[in-house]
Protein backbone atom coordinates (compact mmCIF):
# COMPACT_ATOMS: atom_id res chain seq x y z
CA UNK A 1 0.00 0.00 0.00
CA UNK A 2 1.47 3.24 -0.64
CA UNK A 3 0.90 6.48 1.21
CA UNK A 4 -1.37 7.62 -0.94
CA UNK A 5 -3.94 4.79 -0.55
CA UNK A 6 -5.15 3.49 2.34
CA UNK A 7 -4.35 4.89 6.08
CA UNK A 8 -2.80 8.34 6.03
CA UNK A 9 0.78 8.36 7.08
CA UNK A 10 1.24 9.96 10.71
CA UNK A 11 3.05 12.73 9.57
CA UNK A 12 0.04 13.89 7.50
CA UNK A 13 -1.84 13.71 10.61
CA UNK A 14 -0.26 15.47 13.46
CA UNK A 15 -0.16 19.13 13.74
CA UNK A 16 2.12 20.87 16.17
CA UNK A 17 0.88 20.87 19.39
CA UNK A 18 1.01 24.36 21.19
CA UNK A 19 2.06 24.19 24.77
CA UNK A 20 -0.51 24.47 27.54
CA UNK A 21 0.38 27.75 29.08
CA UNK A 22 0.13 29.51 25.79
CA UNK A 23 -3.28 30.67 25.22
CA UNK A 24 -4.24 30.63 21.14
CA UNK A 25 -5.41 34.29 19.83
CA UNK A 26 -9.06 33.80 20.70
CA UNK A 27 -8.63 32.20 23.95
CA UNK A 28 -6.51 34.92 24.80
CA UNK A 29 -9.04 38.04 23.37
CA UNK A 30 -11.65 36.03 25.77
CA UNK A 31 -9.45 36.13 28.78
CA UNK A 32 -9.25 39.82 28.32
CA UNK A 33 -12.49 40.29 27.59
CA UNK A 34 -13.36 38.40 30.72
CA UNK A 35 -11.16 40.56 32.87
CA UNK A 36 -11.47 43.90 31.58
CA UNK A 37 -14.80 44.36 30.56
CA UNK A 38 -16.43 45.00 33.42
CA UNK A 39 -14.36 47.95 34.31
CA UNK A 40 -14.63 49.11 30.60
CA UNK A 41 -18.43 48.65 31.32
CA UNK A 42 -18.38 50.50 34.55
CA UNK A 43 -16.06 53.68 33.01
CA UNK A 44 -18.25 54.00 30.12
CA UNK A 45 -21.48 53.61 31.91
CA UNK A 46 -20.34 56.49 34.37
CA UNK A 47 -19.02 58.61 31.64
CA UNK A 48 -22.57 58.57 30.18
CA UNK A 49 -24.09 59.21 33.45
CA UNK A 50 -21.93 62.06 34.12
CA UNK A 51 -22.25 63.53 30.63
CA UNK A 52 -26.34 63.71 31.43
CA UNK A 53 -25.59 64.99 34.87
CA UNK A 54 -23.69 67.68 33.85
CA UNK A 55 -25.83 69.00 31.18
CA UNK A 56 -28.83 68.60 33.58
CA UNK A 57 -27.15 70.80 35.84
CA UNK A 58 -25.91 73.29 33.53
CA UNK A 59 -28.93 73.73 31.60
CA UNK A 60 -32.02 72.11 33.84
CA UNK A 61 -34.79 74.17 32.06
CA UNK A 62 -34.05 71.96 28.50
CA UNK A 63 -34.43 68.91 30.88
CA UNK A 64 -37.63 70.20 32.78
CA UNK A 65 -39.99 68.18 29.76
CA UNK A 66 -39.01 64.95 30.83
CA UNK A 67 -40.79 65.09 34.02
CA UNK A 68 -44.33 64.67 33.17
CA UNK A 69 -46.09 64.01 35.97
CA UNK A 70 -44.67 67.89 38.05
CA UNK A 71 -46.11 70.88 37.61
CA UNK A 72 -44.56 73.98 38.30
CA UNK A 73 -41.27 75.73 36.50
CA UNK A 74 -39.55 76.23 39.74
CA UNK A 75 -40.34 72.62 41.82
CA UNK A 76 -39.05 71.41 37.85
CA UNK A 77 -36.09 72.87 37.70
CA UNK A 78 -34.94 71.81 41.66
CA UNK A 79 -35.97 68.04 40.40
CA UNK A 80 -33.83 68.04 37.29
CA UNK A 81 -30.96 69.95 39.50
CA UNK A 82 -31.24 67.08 42.05
CA UNK A 83 -31.51 64.57 39.46
CA UNK A 84 -28.20 66.22 37.58
CA UNK A 85 -26.54 66.02 40.98
CA UNK A 86 -27.64 61.93 42.00
CA UNK A 87 -26.30 61.02 38.05
CA UNK A 88 -22.91 62.60 38.62
CA UNK A 89 -22.53 61.47 42.26
CA UNK A 90 -22.98 57.76 40.69
CA UNK A 91 -20.65 58.57 37.85
CA UNK A 92 -18.14 59.43 39.73
CA UNK A 93 -18.58 56.77 41.83
CA UNK A 94 -18.68 54.52 38.89
CA UNK A 95 -15.49 55.75 37.11
CA UNK A 96 -13.71 55.71 40.78
CA UNK A 97 -14.57 52.25 41.73
CA UNK A 98 -16.16 53.09 44.96
CA UNK A 99 -19.24 50.52 45.93
CA UNK A 100 -19.28 49.51 42.21
CA UNK A 101 -22.47 46.92 42.71
CA UNK A 102 -24.03 49.12 45.20
CA UNK A 103 -23.66 52.33 42.98
CA UNK A 104 -24.89 49.94 39.73
CA UNK A 105 -28.20 48.96 41.65
CA UNK A 106 -28.98 52.54 42.49
CA UNK A 107 -27.71 54.04 39.09
CA UNK A 108 -30.54 50.53 37.89
CA UNK A 109 -33.19 52.28 39.73
CA UNK A 110 -32.41 55.80 38.38
CA UNK A 111 -32.57 54.19 34.82
CA UNK A 112 -35.98 52.58 35.36
CA UNK A 113 -37.13 55.93 36.19
CA UNK A 114 -35.80 57.72 33.26
CA UNK A 115 -37.32 54.83 31.30
CA UNK A 116 -40.78 55.02 32.54
CA UNK A 117 -40.60 58.82 32.68
CA UNK A 118 -39.37 59.15 28.74
CA UNK A 119 -42.06 56.55 27.74
CA UNK A 120 -45.01 58.49 29.56
CA UNK A 121 -43.55 61.74 27.93
CA UNK A 122 -42.78 60.57 24.53
CA UNK A 123 -44.31 56.88 23.75
CA UNK A 124 -41.55 54.09 22.80
CA UNK A 125 -38.76 56.01 20.93
CA UNK A 126 -34.88 55.64 20.29
CA UNK A 127 -34.50 57.47 23.21
CA UNK A 128 -36.25 55.23 25.26
CA UNK A 129 -34.65 51.97 23.62
CA UNK A 130 -31.37 53.73 24.04
CA UNK A 131 -31.39 54.30 27.75
CA UNK A 132 -33.15 50.41 28.39
CA UNK A 133 -29.61 49.49 26.65
CA UNK A 134 -28.14 51.65 29.63
CA UNK A 135 -30.48 50.24 31.68
CA UNK A 136 -29.24 47.20 30.88
CA UNK A 137 -25.27 47.92 31.12
CA UNK A 138 -26.32 48.91 35.11
CA UNK A 139 -27.95 45.49 35.60
CA UNK A 140 -25.32 43.34 34.78
CA UNK A 141 -22.78 45.71 36.72
CA UNK A 142 -24.69 44.56 39.71
CA UNK A 143 -23.56 41.24 39.04
CA UNK A 144 -20.43 41.35 38.39
CA UNK A 145 -17.86 40.66 41.47
CA UNK A 146 -14.40 41.02 39.58
CA UNK A 147 -13.46 44.41 39.17
CA UNK A 148 -10.24 45.88 38.22
CA UNK A 149 -8.98 49.58 39.20
CA UNK A 150 -11.61 49.61 41.98
CA UNK A 151 -10.88 51.35 45.30
CA UNK A 152 -11.14 49.07 48.44
CA UNK A 153 -11.74 49.94 51.74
Amino acid sequence: MTPHQGAPSARATTRPQRPASQPGPGEWAGQLAAEWAPTVGRVLLGLVLAWFGYHELVQPSVWTGYVPVVSGQTLLVLLVLAHGWLLLVLAVALVAGIAVRAVAAVAVLLLLQIVASLTMSNGLSDLVLRDVGVLGLAVCLTATTRQRLVLRG
